[in-house]
C-alpha cells in the first residue's frame, strides 16, 4: 500500500509535471520513438508480407526468419546494435539508433506474419474470378486482397505496436529518454525513489493499454458488412449484404 500510495503522490506531484525531465516530455519522447520505430517496421514488414502472401514466393524462408525474430531477446539485440551504431553516430548511435534498431525488430513479425496470413487467406476462388475478368496482379492485390486482409493486417500493426510501446523503457538502459527514464533513475536512486518507479510502470502501462484501444477500434472498423475477414490461415468468404 506505501508503494501505491507513493506512486500516486509521485503523479499528483505538479512538479514531475514541468521541465526537460516532466511527464508530458518523457510522453511525447516515448510516443514519437513508438512511432518512429513501428513505421519503419511496417515499412520493412507490410510490403514482403503482402507480396508473399500474394505470390506465395519464398513464403517458409519469410516466415521462418519472422520466427526467429520472435525469439531473439530484445535487449540482446540492442546491445549488439548500439555497439556498431555507436560507430557510425557516437552521440545518437548507443543512445537512439540502437532503441530503434531493438524496436524494428521486435515489430517485424507481427506484421509481416499477418500480412502475409491475411492476403493468403483469401479465397482463391475470388482471385481465379477476378484473373478471369481480366484484373492484373497489382489490382487484384490492391483492389480485392488488401481491403478483405486489412483487419488482419492491422491486427498485426496492434500487436507490434503494443509491445513497442511496452518495450520501448529499454531503450533508457542506454541513456535514452522516454517514460523508461522514470523506472531507470528510480532504480538508481534505491529506497528514495518508489513512487518514480511505481509511477513509470503506470505511465508506460497506461499507454499500452491506450495504443491497444486505439488499433482495437481502428480494427473493427474497418471490418466491411459484406466481407468475413480472414483470420490467420482461414479464407474469407462474401457474405449476403
Amino acid at each position: 500500500m506505501d508503494l501505491i500510495a507513493d506512486g500516486v503522490g509521485w503523479l499528483a506531484n505538479p512538479v514531475n509535471w514541468q521541465g526537460r525531465d516532466g511527464i508530458p516530455t518523457r510522453l511525447i519522447e516515448h510516443v514519437q520513438l513508438s512511432g518512429v520505430s513501428l513505421l519503419l517496421a511496417i515499412v520493412i514488414a507490410l510490403p514482403v508480407g503482402l507480396f508473399i502472401g500474394h505470390t506465395g514466393r519464398g513464403a517458409n524462408l519469410a516466415i521462418n526468419l519472422a520466427n526467429l525474430g520472435r525469439a531473439l531477446p530484445t535487449l540482446a539485440v540492442m546491445a549488439i546494435a548500439g555497439s556498431l551504431t555507436v560507430l557510425i553516430d557516437p552521440q545518437l548511435g548507443f543512445k537512439l539508433y540502437s532503441t530503434l534498431i531493438g524496436m524494428i525488430v521486435l515489430a517485424v513479425p507481427p506484421i509481416l506474419v499477418n500480412s502475409y496470413a491475411g492476403v493468403s487467406g483469401v479465397d482463391r476462388e475470388l482471385v481465379e474470378a477476378a484473373r478471369g475478368m481480366g484484373m492484373r496482379e497489382r489490382q487484384i492485390l490492391a483492389r480485392m486482397e488488401i481491403p478483405i486482409a486489412l483487419p488482419v493486417i492491422v491486427g498485426g500493426i496492434r500487436s507490434g505496436a503494443v509491445q513497442i510501446v511496452a518495450t520501448a523503457t529499454l531503450g533508457a538502459i542506454f541513456g535514452g529518454g522516454g517514460l523508461g527514464r522514470y523506472l531507470i533513475d528510480g532504480i538508481s536512486q534505491g529506497a528514495a525513489a518508489p513512487g518514480k518507479i511505481f509511477g513509470g510502470v503506470v505511465l508506460v502501462a497506461a499507454l499500452a493499454l491506450a495504443t491497444e484501444a486505439v488499433f482495437a477500434l481502428a480494427q473493427r472498423a474497418l471490418v466491411s458488412p459484406g466481407l468475413v475477414a480472414p483470420a490467420p490461415g482461414g479464407s474469407s468468404r462474401l457474405q449476403p449484404g
